[in-house]
C-alpha cells in the first residue's frame, strides 16, 4: 500500500474511469458509474437538499398537506406494497438516512466512535475523513462521495502493516481472507434490503424517489466496481491463495442447483447469491455493461470457467455437471448474456472435429453420456457380471441412467433454445455451430472410422437429440408445415458440405449443374428450412453410426461365444501341457465377452429410450412423407396418397438429393422393426408401408441396388416374429389397398432386378433377397387378393413372369445341390467322429483340421438348406395357382430335371447320406421338403408338357423313385390317399409319355446342322442371332436370356426380338422328322405293361 491514501486512491479512481469509460482524464464523468464530489453523477431525480436546515425532520409539516395521499405522479420503482388508506404518508430525513443507509450498505463510517461501539466491524475510513475535513466538509456520507467511500474501502488491506496505533485495529477487524468480489456481492444484498425496507415505508412520494436515486447510484457503483474485479481482480488488495475475478461467480451459478454441494465447500455461504438473487445480479450487470459493450469482457471468462469446469470432466460418477447446466440456464435465460456467449471467441471454433467438443463452450456438456468408448466406467459400473446379475438389478440402472440423460438433454435443449431466441445473431449462431459439428465430422459416415479422428459418440447422440427437439414444433399430425421447407436448399445455402457426396441417382457434374441453374433463392431460408436440413445430417453421421458399432459389438460378442464353445467342447487339453494355458484362455475370453456385453447394455440405455425412438419414429415419418411427397406429381401426398407407380421421368431436383436421406430412412425403418417393433403400432408402419411399396414399385428412381435390397428387408423383418417381437406389418400387408394392389407384382419385379446388382458379390447377394422375398409371400398368400393379383400378373405380363419363374428353378437347382452335397458331407464326418476310439487315435492336427471343417460345413449348409426349402415352397404355391407360365418351353424341361433330380437324391440310393445328428440344427426337414416336391408334381400332373419333359428326363427320371415316394409319403402321411393315387396316374402318363418320346427319338444319325450348338438337341425351331451369326434352337436362347441379356457367343446385348427365324433350315428338320415319325409306340400296350407301380405296398 501506498503511504499516501488521497494519492493512492485518486489513481485507482481514474484507472477505473478509463476502464469503464474509455475516459482520457478525471473530468469525463458522464456514467452513473463513477463520480466525484466536484463533478457528481447526474441522476434521473433531483439531487438532494443539503442537510441545513434542522426544522424540516419534524413531521407536522407533512400533515399539513392532505393532497399528498393522492399523489399520482408516476413513480419509476413502483411500490411493492401498498400502504393503507388511512395511514399518512412521513416526511423522510434525507440526510442523516442517507448517511446511515450508505453506512450500512457499504459496512463503513467516517467517525471512529461509530467504529468503536461495533468493535470495528464497521470499518472505520480514517484516512478518507481526514482528506475530507481537509477540504472542509462534514463526516456525513452522501450519494456525492459515495464513489470516494466505496475506493476508499477496497484499498484496504488487512495484510497491510502500519504504524499509527490508532489505525491497527481497523485494519486486525477487517476480514483477512474476504475478497473484493465478497465484499461488494455482500454490498449488494445489502444494497437490496434497504430498498426492500424503503419500499415498505409510508413516505412522501418525492422523497422516497429522491432516497430511490441515492440507491441506484450506490447501486451502478457497486455493480461497476464488480464487474471491474471480475476483469481485473488484482486492481485492488485480494487475499492469496483464493480464486479470483471470474472464479469467484461461478460458484454461485452452481449453486442454484441442489445437487452442487460438493463444489462449494470451498467458497463461504454467505458470499455466494441464492436463487432469488443471481437473475437479479446478473440483470445488474447487463444494465450496466450491455450499453457499452462490455459485457463479453466482464462476463464471458465466467462462461468459459463455467463450461470448462471440473465436474464436468467427471461424467455422471458425480452430479457436479447438474450444477454447471443450472448456472448456464440462469445466464442464458437473460437474452443479452444468451447473445454474448454466441459471439465468445469459443463458441464456434476452427478447430479439428476431434478437438471441437473439448475447444468449444458447450462441447463439454454434449459430449456427457453412456457409451462405452467415451465413458467405460459406466459400463463397467453398471453392467458388469451382467449374465449373472437378477434381471430387476440391470432394469433399474437403465431407468436410472436414461432419467439422467432425458435431463441433461432437455437442460441443454433449452440452453439452445434460449441462444436461438435471443437475437437474429445468435440464432444464426447457434445455426452454424451446429453445421461445423456436423462437417467436420463427416468422416463418421465412412465404413471404418478410427475414432480419434472424429468427435465421439456421445456428442453427436446429443447434438442430434437437440435438433429432433428443435424440430418437434413443425412435425405435426397433418405435415401442415411441410411445404415451408424449401427443396432447392442444397442449391443455394453452403452451410451443409454435400462435396463429394453421392447422390440418389445422378452424378456430382449433374448435381453441380442443378445447383448453378437454382443457386438464387427467392428468400432467404427459413429457420424450419435449417433446422430440418441439419437434423438430416447430423441423424446420418449420429445414430446411424452408433447403432453400427452396437451390431459390431454383437458381432464380437457371438464370435467369442462361439470360440468359448470350441474350446470347452475339446478337452483334450486337459492333463495335458496346454492346460494352464488353455484354461487362462478361457478365463480371458469370458472376461472380454463381459466387458464386450455390458458395453452393448450401455448403448442401448441410450439408442432404446422411449422417448428418443418415439422422436425418431415421428422424425423419419415426416422425412419419407416429405420425399414421397418430393416425387409426387400432384405433391399434396399424403392427402391424397401418391399414385403408383411413379413416372418414368425422374425429376433432376430428386435424383441429386444426397443419398443418405434415402439411406438413413430405409437403415432406421430396417432398425426400428428389428429392435423395437411395438414402437411402430402407435405410429410409424403405415408410413413404412407406403415408403417401401412406393420405391419398390419405382426401383428406378434409386440408383444403389444394396439399398432397394434393403426395402425387402424391412417387410421381411416386419412380417417375421421370435422372441417377444411379433409381426407389425402382417395384417396391414394383408388389409391396405396400396399394399394389395401393388405388394405382389413388386416383389416378383425385385426378385427378377436382383439377380444382376453389378456387385461382385451379386451372386450371393440375391439369395438373401429371395429368401426375404419367399418368407413375404408366404405370410400373404393366404390373402385371396395377394393371389388375384398373382394371376392378373401371369396373365399381363407374362414375358416377366416367366423370367421369375426361371429364375426360381435356378435358385432351387443351385440351394439344394449344394445343401444336399453338404450334407452328404456331414454326415461323412459325423460318421467318422461317431467312432470315438478310432477318431481319437488320429493325430491331433488331423482331427482338429476335421473338427474345423465340420463348423464350418454346419454354419454354411443351413443358410442353403433355408434358402432351398423356401424356394421350393414358392413353386409349390405358385404352381397351385396358375400352371401356365410353368409350361412354356424355356421353364418346364428345366423344372421337370430339377425336381426329378432332388427326389433322386431324397429317396434314391443316395439318401442315406443325408442322415445327420440333430437335422434341426441345419434347418434340414426332408420331409417337409419331400412332401413340397411331390406337390409340385401334383399341381401339374395334368399338365401334357410337363408330363413329356418328365418323361425327356434321361438323367434323373425312373418310374422307381416315384414308388418309393409314394411308400414314404403314405408311411409319414404326408400326403392323402386321394393324392397318392393321383400320383400313380401321373407316373403311368410319364411312363406312357417316355414310350412315344423314345419312339421319336429313334432318328438314327441327326445331321449335325440340326442339333442345338448349346443343347446338342434336335432344335425345332432354328433361329439365327443377328450380331454372331449362330443358328440356335428358339427354346435355348430364349431360356438363356431369361437370366443374361447378352449373346452367349459374343456378349453383345440381344433380345428375343432380335432373333431371325431360320425357315429354310426349319424347313428341312420337319421333312427329317416326318419321314421317322411314329415308328415304334407304346400307346398299343396295356398301362400296366408300360408302369407296374403298385403304391399299396408298405
Amino acid at each position: 500500500m501506498s503511504t499516501n491514501p488521497q494519492d493512492d486512491a485518486e489513481r485507482i479512481r481514474l484507472k477505473r474511469l478509463a476502464k469503464l469509460q474509455g475516459a482520457p482524464s478525471a473530468s469525463s464523468s458522464t456514467t452513473p458509474a463513477a463520480s466525484t464530489s466536484a463533478s457528481p453523477a447526474p441522476s434521473p431525480t433531483p439531487p438532494p437538499p443539503k442537510p441545513k436546515p434542522e426544522p424540516e425532520r419534524k413531521a407536522p409539516v407533512v400533515q399539513k398537506r392532505p393532497a399528498e395521499p393522492t399523489y399520482n405522479a408516476p413513480s419509476p420503482v413502483p411500490l411493492k406494497k401498498k400502504t393503507p388508506a388511512v395511514a399518512t404518508p412521513v416526511h423522510l430525513d434525507l440526510p442523516t438516512w442517507e448517511d446511515e443507509t450508505i453506512s450500512n450498505v457499504l459496512n463503513v463510517t467516517l467517525k471512529k466512535e461509530v467504529a468503536e461501539k461495533t468493535g470495528y466491524e464497521v470499518v472505520w475510513l480514517k484516512h478518507l475523513a481526514e482528506e475530507l475535513q481537509g477540504e472542509g466538509l462534514s463526516l456525513q456520507l452522501s450519494a456525492d462521495i459515495a464513489d470516494r467511500t466505496l475506493i476508499a474501502r477496497l484499498e484496504l488491506d488487512p495484510q497491510s502493516m502500519s504504524d499509527d496505533l490508532e489505525y491497527l485495529p481497523v485494519l486486525a477487524s477487517l476480514p483477512p481472507q474476504q475478497t473484493v468480489f465478497e465484499y461488494l456481492v455482500k454490498s449488494w444484498k445489502r444494497l437490496n434490503a434497504a430498498r426492500s425496507a424503503l419500499l415498505k415505508k409510508n413516505v412522501v412520494p418525492l422523497e422516497q424517489q429522491q432516497a430511490m436515486g441515492v440507491l441506484d447510484k450506490l447501486r451502478d457503483l457497486i455493480v461497476s466496481y464488480t464487474g471491474l474485479t471480475l476483469q481485473e481482480p488484482e486492481m485492488f488488495p485480494q487475499p492469496t491463495g483464493r480464486p479470483l475475478g471470474p472464479a469467484e461467480l461461478v460458484p454461485s451459478l452452481m449453486s442454484l442447483s441442489t445437487l452442487s454441494g460438493p463444489y462449494l465447500a470451498l467458497s463461504a455461504s454467505t458470499s455466494l447469491l441464492d436463487a432469488s438473487e443471481i437473475e437479479l445480479f446478473l440483470q445488474d450487470l447487463v444494465r450496466r455493461f450491455e450499453p457499452d459493450n462490455e459485457l463479453d469482457n466482464v462476463l464471458g471468462p465466467v462462461v468459459q470457467q463455467l463450461c470448462s469446469h471440473p465436474s464436468v470432466q467427471e461424467g455422471f460418477v458425480n452430479d457436479g455437471w447438474r450444477s454447471v447446466v443450472s448456472g448456464l440456464e440462469a445466464l442464458v435465460s437473460i437474452k443479452p448474456i444468451a447473445a454474448m456467449i454466441t459471439r465468445l471467441p469459443q463458441w464456434n471454433p476452427e478447430v479439428p472435429a476431434p478437438q471441437f467438443e473439448k475447444a468449444s463452450l458447450l462441447g463439454p456438456l454434449l459430449g456427457l453420456g453412456v457409451f462405452e468408448r467415451e465413458w467405460p466406467s459406466i459400463a463397467k459400473t453398471y453392467f458388469s457380471n451382467h449374465e449373472t446379475r437378477p434381471p430387476g438389478e440391470l432394469t433399474s440402472a437403465t431407468a436410472s441412467l436414461r432419467g439422467t440423460l432425458k435431463t441433461l438433454q432437455s437442460s441443454l435443449f433449452q440452453i439452445f433454445n434460449s441462444l436461438v431466441r435471443a437475437s437474429a445473431e445468435s440464432r444464426e449462431a447457434v445455426l452454424q455451430y451446429f453445421a461445423r459439428a456436423v462437417n467436420i465430422n463427416r468422416k463418421r459416415a465412412g465404413m471404418q472410422v478410427d475414432p480419434a479422428t472424429v468427435s465421439s459418440d456421445c456428442f453427436m447422440m446429443n447434438l442430434q437429440i437437440i435438433l429432433l427437439m428443435f424440430c418437434e414444433p413443425f412435425m405435426d399430425a397433418t405435415y401442415s408445415k411441410m411445404d415451408r421447407i424449401d427443396t432447392t436448399y442444397y442449391a443455394h445455402s453452403p452451410r451443409i458440405d454435400l462435396n463429394d457426396e453421392t447422390r440418389i441417382n445422378a452424378t456430382n457434374d449433374e448435381a453441380e449443374q442443378w445447383r448453378k441453374q437454382h443457386e438464387t433463392p427467392a428468400t432467404p431460408p427459413n429457420f424450419i428450412t435449417e433446422i430440418f436440413y441439419l437434423t438430416l445430417a447430423a441423424s446420418h453421421i449420429g445414430q446411424q453410426k452408433i447403432v453400427n458399432t452396437v451390431d459390431e459389438l454383437a458381432r464380437q460378442y457371438d464370435e467369442i461365444r462361439r470360440h468359448l464353445d470350441t474350446l470347452n467342447s475339446d478337452q483334450s487339453w486337459r492333463g495335458t501341457p496346454f492346460q494352464a494355458r488353455t484354461e487362462a484362455a478361457i478365463n480371458a475370453a469370458k472376461a472380454q465377452q463381459d466387458a464386450i456385453g455390458a458395453a452393448e447394455l450401455a448403448y442401448q440405455v441410450q439408442l432404446n429410450e422411449p422417448e428418443l425412438i418415439f422422436r425418431t419414429i415421428s422424425f423419419v415419418n415426416f422425412v419419407s412423407t416429405w420425399i414421397i411427397r418430393f416425387v409426387d406429381p400432384r405433391k399434396q401426398h399424403p392427402n391424397p396418397p401418391i399414385e403408383l407407380p411413379l413416372p418414368k421421368e425422374v425429376p433432376t431436383s430428386f435424383r441429386i438429393l444426397p443419398e443418405y436421406l434415402i439411406e438413413d430412412v430405409i437403415e432406421y425403418h430396417l432398425y426400428i422393426v428389428r429392435q423395437s417393433p411395438n414402437s411402430l403400432e402407435l405410429s410409424g408402419k403405415n408410413e413404412m408401408l407406403v415408403w417401401c411399396l412406393t420405391f419398390l414399385t419405382s426401383t428406378w428412381y434409386i440408383k444403389n441396388p444394396f439399398l432397394k435390397a434393403k426395402i425387402v428387408e424391412v417387410l421381411f423383418y416386419g412380417t417375421y416374429s421370435w422372441g417377444e417381437h411379433r409381426s407389425v406389418l402382417t395384417t396391414l400387408l394383408n388389409t391396405h389397398q396400396m399394399a394389395l394392389k401393388h405388394l405382389m407384382p413388386a416383389l416378383m419385379n425385385f426378385y427378377i432386378e436382383v439377380e444382376q446388382t453389378g456387385a461382385s458379390s451379386q451372386f450371393y447377394d440375391k439369395f438373401n433377397s429371395r429368401r426375404n422375398i419367399a418368407h413375404i409371400f408366404k405370410v400373404i398368400w393366404n390373402n385371396q387378393a395377394h393371389r388375384d393379383a398373382l394371376k392378373n400378373e401371369a396373365a399381363t405380363n407374362s414375358e416377366r413372369f416367366v423370367r421369375f419363374v426361371n429364375l426360381m428353378i435356378n435358385d432351387v437347382t443351385y440351394l439344394l445341390d449344394e445343401s444336399l452335397s453338404d450334407l452328404a458331407k456331414i454326415h461323412e464326418l459325423q460318421t467318422e467322429m461317431k467312432d470315438r476310439a478310432t477318431f481319437e487315435a488320429k493325430p491331433l492336427q488331423y482331427r482338429r483340421e476335421r473338427e474345423g471343417m465340420l463348423r464350418t460345413l454346419e454354419r454354411h449348409t443351413s443358410t442353403y438348406v433355408q434358402l432351398g426349402s423356401n424356394t421350393v415352397d414358392l413353386l409349390k404355391i405358385f404352381t397351385g395357382e396358375t400352371k401356365a407360365p410353368f409350361m412354356v418351353p424355356e421353364i418346364v424341361d428345366r423344372l421337370a430335371a430339377m425336381l426329378d433330380y432332388n427326389l433322386d437324391a431324397l429317396v434314391g440310393p443316395r439318401c442315406q447320406e443325408l442322415k445327420v445328428s440333430n437335422p434341426e440344427k441345419y434347418k434340414f426337414n426332408p420331409k417337409q421338403l419331400l412332401s413340397d416336391i411331390l406337390q409340385v408334381y401334383l399341381n401339374l400332373s395334368d399338365q401334357g408338357e410337363f408330363a413329356r419333359a418328365v418323361a425327356a428326363d434321361e438323367r434323373s427320371y425312373r418310374k422307381e423313385l416315384f414308388e418309393q415316394a409314394a411308400g414314404i409319403a403314405r408311411r409319414k402321411m404326408l400326403k392323402s390317399e386321394d393324392e397318392i393315387e393321383k400320383l400313380r396316374l401321373f407316373v403311368v402318363k410319364v411312363e406312357e409319355t417316355k414310350a412315344t418320346l423314345q419312339a421319336e427319338e429313334d432318328l438314327g444319325d441327326v445331321p449335325d446342322e440340326f442339333l442345338d450348338p448349346l443343347m446338342y438337341t434336335l432344335m425345332r425351331d432354328p433361329v439365327t442371332l443377328p450380331s454372331s451369326r449362330v443358328v440356335v434352337d428358339r427354346s435355348t436362347i430364349k431360356s438363356h436370356l431369361l437370366s443374361d441379356t447378352k449373346d452367349p457367343f459374343n456378349r453383345m446385348p440381344l433380345s428375343m426380338e432380335d432373333v431371325i427365324p431360320n425357315v429354310e433350315l426349319k424347313q428341312r428338320i420337319d421333312a427329317f422328322l416326318a419321314e421317322r415319325r411314329n415308328k415304334n409306340t407304346a400307346y398299343d400296350k396295356p398301362a400296366e405293361e408300360v408302369v407296374n407301380m403298385d403304391v399299396s405296398k408298405e
